[in-house]
């Protein structure tokens, strides 16, 4: 249903100026006045049943100096490695992923703009010419008629936004920038953990090839041992296929190792952008791993660290402004246009006041049926915030869990780390007690070898904890979002550490305002 308006010249000579304008601006305050209004409901944040502290952080945050400290945007410098730092840094410039995800956010940004765009009005110019030629009428003129026409115009035209469905459809695109904004910071959190993962988990092989390959020689040697002393009728037949096997699963764990190695070298080179066959990292066999202090901070702030639920709750502010648009196709449509210009067959007399035209007029339209097509539209946006809302507290909960596994595991990791080291510090010491026997000649060269295996074992599983201590530390900065916050305030993402030297700086002038 249309109800359109035209304002000519012959109109206008009708109306007087003064009702003319008076009429006018009715119009536009009642527009102005009734595009205030935005249907659907506005966007509360869920809440959250959220814990006072972590259960398995307790005796963890107990240590700490300063629980609610931040954690570094940063964060991967405080491993000191300058490799480690160097690939970090070579990933988030060339890594695909990456590019992929700020290419989205950069896709979202643009459709914020574009919604914008709608709210104002679209404006025009045209500019014609014609010549045209007519056939010749026998009763007037055996000469054919030719004419010219020129025009110069301009319009304009606005679909008012009476209802806000144009600023929900905004307010729903800006939701879904910041989502991509939280992706794009959760990517590159993966990104970078995946990276000091690899990283880490490939110097563990280097320290476990170094070891395996000196057990190696040593069982080898045991090996030749027994063989001799079987010649001379001292060792089994047993005992040599024994000190076989020995030897063999060695060189098998070996060469898992190497495997392992290669792999993470592989995942190193692809995380950089760089062709595994033009990588390498050449080997650290005296590796000593670092674990930093990681601030674990409060619940709470779990759900501004944590990309997927900034993410998620993002998500749900988005499909709950879709309502809003859902509803707003209920109502009537109101459209003012505008048009004028200059017309005339001469150029020369084109611009004068006798030539020109002008048209104005509202435009409303409606939908009176259309078989349920806009109610289902409402319940399909009703039950699309419905499940985003579900998502976002299971996104919760999930945070939750990874947080407090991850704590859990460095925890338990940290008392394996106190107990292999027991064992390898008591067995230096049975490994001195022997080469000091076998210098008195009271003990066998192959019952010091078989202490040196059992002390490179020993090490090599204090090592192996360390190394994977250092992991978990890297796990558990990737499950607390670290390096990264949002800020409800902003609506932004923000960087901790950059958030925290601002805090400072706060706190500081307040001191010295008082």
């Amino acid at each position: 249903m249309r109800m359109p308006f035209i304002d000519s010249e012959a109109s206008r000579r009708e109306v007087p100026w003064t009702t003319r304008t008076l009429r006018l601006g009715s119009l536009f305050a009642s527009t102005l006045f009734v595009a205030a209004c935005a249907v659907g409901p506005d966007y509360h944040k869920p809440p959250q049943d959220i814990p006072a502290t972590f259960k398995e952080g307790t005796d963890w945050q107990r240590a700490q100096v300063n629980p609610q400290g931040a954690i570094s945007s940063t964060w991967w410098l405080d491993y000191h490695d300058d490799t480690l730092s160097s690939l970090v840094n070579q990933a988030l410039r060339a890594n695909q992923s990456i590019a992929s995800a700020e290419a989205a956010y950069r896709l979202a940004r643009a459709t914020i703009d574009a919604n914008v765009a709608s709210l104002f009005p679209t404006v025009g110019v045209d500019a014609s010419g014609s010549r045209s030629r007519t056939a010749a009428v026998e009763s007037v003129t055996s000469q054919p008629y030719m004419s010219n026409l020129a025009s110069v115009s301009a319009s304009a035209s606005w679909e008012v936004d009476l209802w806000g469905s144009v600023r929900r459809e905004i307010e729903s695109a800006k939701a879904s920038a910041q989502a991509s904004d939280a992706q794009l910071a959760g990517e590159r959190l993966s990104i970078a953990a995946s990276v000091a993962v690899d990283y880490f988990s490939l110097r563990q092989a280097d320290v476990d090839i170094a070891s395996l390959k000196q057990q190696q020689g040593i069982d080898a040697r045991i090996l030749e041992m027994d063989r001799a002393g079987f010649v001379q009728g001292t060792v089994s037949n047993d005992e040599v296929l024994e000190a076989q096997d020995t030897l063999e699963l060695v060189i098998a764990e070996l060469q898992a190792t190497e495997t392992s190695r290669e792999q993470d070298e592989h995942a190193i080179a692809v995380l950089t952008g760089t062709p595994p066959a033009s990588f390498a990292l050449p080997p650290q066999p005296g590796y000593v791993f670092t674990t930093p202090v990681v601030p674990p901070g409060f619940p709470s702030q779990l759900l501004e660290r944590r990309y997927d639920v900034v993410s998620a709750e993002r998500t749900a502010a988005a499909a709950n402004a879709r309502i809003g648009v859902a509803k707003a196709a209920f109502f009537p449509t109101l459209t003012l246009s505008a048009q004028g210009g200059f017309e005339h067959n001469a150029l020369a007399n084109l611009f004068s006041v006798p030539n020109r035209f002008w048209t104005l007029g509202p435009d409303l339209a409606a939908t009176i049926f259309d078989g349920g097509a806009r109610s289902a539209a409402v319940h399909e946006a009703e039950a699309t915030y419905d499940e985003q809302i579900a998502t976002y507290r299971g996104t919760v909960l999930s945070a939750f869990q990874s947080v407090e596994d991850s704590l859990s595991s460095y925890n338990h990791l940290c008392k394996q780390e106190q107990a292999y080291a027991n064992i390898y510090e008591r067995n230096q010491r049975l490994f001195s007690s022997q080469q000091a026997q076998m210098r008195a000649g009271t003990t066998s060269e192959q019952a010091l070898l078989t202490q040196q295996i059992t002390l490179l074992r020993a090490g090599q599983s204090l090592r192996d904890t360390q190394a994977a201590l250092t992991e978990s530390s890297v796990t558990l900065v990737k499950n607390l979002g670290g390096g990264w916050q949002w800020d409800d305030a902003r609506g932004a993402a923000v960087s901790i550490s950059a958030n925290a030297a601002q805090q400072s700086s706060d706190q500081k002038s307040g001191e010295r305002s008082q």
